[in-house]
């Protein structure tokens, strides 16, 4: 396992596994970035995929959570971003178009605004030779979300300080509308439960970013 601190070693990495792509039998390079919540998983993804080029896109795991009113006929609204609130069936089948598939594939977005998928937002064109799926539960071995990591060619588990990690989030969810007092329920509540069942899935990573650098302004190089 390796350990990069910084946003161009990794790309240098992903590069690396591009020129073998082709030996794998599939005409994408498929690379997971994982981690809990707050950890940076969005950033560092927006970061390596804006470094990369037109030839990559960012997929990101929350388009497959379940629409609001499943959940709420399942009974889950409230823990939503649980494992089980997710359609670990969908991104299987997913993943699996986006190996096989050498045309555009359609994949889904997630509105944080108002919390629901939207389908079909992010085009996967013919092109594309990267495609950086970031998201919670990518190396979970239970629930169905086993059937993810073996579908991923190169994986990556960010890490951050718990308390920077606690902070984000709290921010991001005053940002999207939630009151101070809520927004630290949920981080300290849901958020963190869910951190401890993601938190030892970095033993299943090829390698962890540790992330010295701001990554939000590597993202916004032109």
């Amino acid at each position: 396992m390796g350990t990069f601190t910084d946003i161009g070693s990794v790309v240098e990495a992903i590069r690396a596994a591009e020129i073998h792509s082709p030996t794998r039998g599939h005409p994408r390079l498929i690379v997971g970035i994982a981690g809990a919540p707050g950890a940076g998983k969005s950033t560092v993804g927006a970061a390596l995929v804006h470094l990369l080029g037109p030839a990559a896109v960012l997929l990101p795991m929350d388009g497959f959570h379940l629409a609001q009113a499943t959940l709420v006929e399942l009974g889950r609204r409230d823990r939503m971003g649980a494992p089980d609130t997710f359609d670990v069936a969908g991104l299987v089948a997913m993943l699996g178009e986006v190996r096989r598939a050498a045309g555009t594939v359609l994949a889904p977005a997630f509105d944080r605004r108002v919390e629901e998928p939207v389908p079909e937002a992010i085009v996967i064109r013919a092109e594309v030779r990267t495609v950086v799926v970031e998201g919670n539960y990518l190396l979970l071995d239970t629930g169905g979300w086993e059937s993810v990591a073996p579908l991923l060619d190169l994986t990556f588990f960010v890490e951050v300080d718990r308390g920077i990690r606690l902070a984000r989030l709290i921010e991001r969810h005053i940002a999207f509308g939630k009151s101070a007092e809520n927004a630290r329920a949920w981080a300290f509540g849901p958020d963190e439960a869910n951190a401890r069942l993601i938190l030892p899935t970095a033993a299943r990573a090829e390698h962890i970013i540790r992330v010295q650098q701001r990554v939000e302004d590597i993202s916004k190089r032109p």
